[in-house]
């Protein structure tokens, strides 16, 4: 016989024990492939994600010093009459100055020496009006990685899985 023929008569016939060893070995290589870069990525998502953490703690930690620093800034010695008398020569200069509404040198003192009032004389100072939409945006960022580590979680758990069947 040829060789034409044998081959011919090979292909008629059942897959030979070999040959489907053969097959299943080379799948179960493509399976693992495929696995080996699954995991890659996931575990590339996952050290993006841990490093977008550590730079969101970094900015919390940054905006907390910031407003300590502030307040530690805005510990100073309180107004006295004498100081804004020596400073300011009307009551309406220094009202205006402060913009704040007073009467008289004591009504102004005691609103500048508030607990809540700043320099200004108004409640919130520009850096804490403007630490709110950061801390939001930070906020909104956590609750992103949050869901990226969720979705890292249900992959890992489905490769675990499929590595066990």
């Amino acid at each position: 016989m040829s060789d034409d023929s044998t081959a011919l008569i090979r292909s008629h016939q059942k897959p030979r024990l070999s040959d489907r060893i053969r097959s299943i070995a080379s799948q179960l290589r493509e399976e693992s492939d495929l696995q080996i870069k699954a995991t890659s990525r996931i575990l590339g998502a996952a050290a993006q994600i841990a490093q977008n953490h550590d730079r969101l703690i970094e900015e919390v930690v940054e905006v907390v010093e910031e407003d300590l620093a502030q307040a530690e800034a805005q510990t100073v010695e309180p107004y006295t009459e004498e100081q804004l008398k020596s400073q300011f020569k009307r009551l309406k200069d220094a009202t205006a100055h402060f913009g704040i509404e007073a009467n008289k040198w004591a009504a102004l003192v005691d609103k500048l020496n508030a607990p809540n009032a700043s320099a200004s004389g108004k409640k919130n100072s520009p850096a804490k009006d403007s630490l709110v939409p950061r801390l939001e945006s930070i906020e909104s960022e956590i609750r992103a990685l949050r869901g990226d580590v969720d979705k890292v979680i249900d992959l890992l758990t489905l490769l675990v899985e499929m590595a066990q069947k």
